[in-house]
């Protein structure tokens, strides 16, 4: 935007004899006051925030121990009704804020036509990206939407070691085969399409459930990450002085902390609830994302644009949000997605070993029931490790493809 000659109206180009605005003539006090007020989006955003509260109150105040959600909905492939039922934890209030502000962040690409389509003819070269964020949308729809019209597997003795439906086992393996049994071997049914674990639990139930769990924790925790990295990184870079040396000081002593020894910590107090993994894999987690911040808007604050924005009188707030944060969004979304996956993998890993919450499950949980049993149920640790995998390795693919659709400096 910097240098571009606008015309007095606000718009790009038109015919040579109209007049047109040059930087130094912008009235930036006009525009701070322009920019107080609420557009459509903002007022859309505010009536959004306001119903996020009413329904948090009536969770708090009404419901109480009662589900949040509890209504019958006609589903199209079911002769009757599914009941949904949603007892909302403060988890799921967090992951409802999250995707809530992460809509109306998206709102000004989604309402660019030009710059979304040329966004998106660069992404689609990588072909593993394309793939994988068709995945990761299933993953998110199940892990989301899914979980509200299953129950949470429960125990079932009746029905344990159970193999896929494209599987068999020796029919002395499961206590009782639900499916045929031909020539000796249990086969699979499509009752329990992935199998059963020990306990008798659908594995498909929980790795959607899983799914969930993968989702709250990578994007809750990479949120708080990206706020509290964009709020510390610009005020480094545009502050300067001590304020820049104090935080990143700070910086360099919270990396050093042993974010695992403080889960422990609270993990004894409180127990290990997912609430408490979110909380803290957010709060301590921005490190490498603010200085990465604060590197490109020190690049960013010695534009000319920048110091014309300074010389015409805009205050710091204003060219802060509206030059610098905007010109490092691109290095944000891409050091966000490529964190996503170590959150899930680090949540996955401290379920593995049992630290996790134990009352959801999660993907790690589960192949930490099936370790014991990996010569004669395979599938039980096997299928949630697949979804796993096949997760981190999707997000790592978008993580690089839009680290080449965004950053001009890839443009050859």
């Amino acid at each position: 935007m910097a240098g571009d000659d606008v015309l007095s109206d606000g718009s790009e180009g038109g015919r040579p004899d109209e007049p047109r605005e040059r930087f130094e003539d912008v009235d930036w006090d006009a525009i701070d006051a322009d920019g107080r007020r609420l557009t459509n989006t903002g007022l859309a955003a505010v009536a959004a925030g306001i119903g996020y509260a009413l329904a948090l109150a009536y969770d708090l105040a009404v419901a109480g121990g009662d589900p949040t959600l509890d209504a019958a909905v006609d589903v199209p492939w079911r002769s009757a009704p599914a009941t949904v039922v949603w007892d909302a934890t403060a988890v799921d209030w967090l992951f409802a804020a999250t995707l809530l502000a992460g809509g109306f962040a998206l709102v000004p690409l989604a309402r660019n036509r030009r710059l979304r389509g040329y966004y998106w003819r660069r992404f689609r070269r990588h072909t593993p990206a394309v793939i994988g964020l068709w995945y990761l949308l299933a993953i998110f729809l199940l892990g989301t939407v899914g979980t509200l019209f299953i129950d949470q597997p429960s125990l079932n003795l009746a029905a344990t070691y159970q193999p896929p439906i494209f599987a068999s086992v020796d029919a002395s393996i499961p206590a009782e085969c639900v499916g045929p049994v031909v020539d000796g071997r249990c086969h699979g049914t499509w009752k329990y399409p992935l199998g059963t674990t020990g306990e008798g639990k659908g594995l498909l139930a929980l790795a959607i459930f899983g799914m969930r769990v993968s989702m709250q924790v990578g994007l809750i925790a990479t949120s708080l990450s990206i706020a509290i990295a964009t709020l510390v990184g610009t005020t480094a870079a545009y502050a300067g002085g001590w304020v820049d040396e104090a935080l990143m000081r700070y910086v360099d002593v919270q990396q050093t902390f042993p974010t695992f020894f403080l889960f422990l910590f609270l993990a004894y107090l409180y127990g290990g609830s997912l609430f408490v993994l979110v909380v803290i894999f957010g709060v301590t987690g921005w490190g490498g994302i603010a200085r990465i911040v604060r590197s490109e808007a020190l690049q960013r604050r010695e534009e000319l644009y920048v110091e014309a924005a300074r010389a015409s009188g805009a205050s710091g707030l204003s060219i802060v949000r509206r030059h610098v944060v905007p010109n490092v969004s691109n290095s944000i979304v891409t050091a966000a997605t490529l964190n996503i996956p170590f959150l899930v993998l680090s949540e996955a890993a401290l379920s593995f070993i049992g630290l996790g919450d134990v009352t959801l499950p999660s993907w790690g949980q589960t192949i930490a029931a099936g370790r014991g049993d990996l010569a004669t149920a395979w599938w039980i640790s096997t299928v949630p490790g697949l979804f796993l995998f096949a997760t981190i390795l999707a997000f790592n693919f978008l993580g690089d493809a839009l680290r080449d659709a965004l950053d001009p400096r890839q443009e050859v």
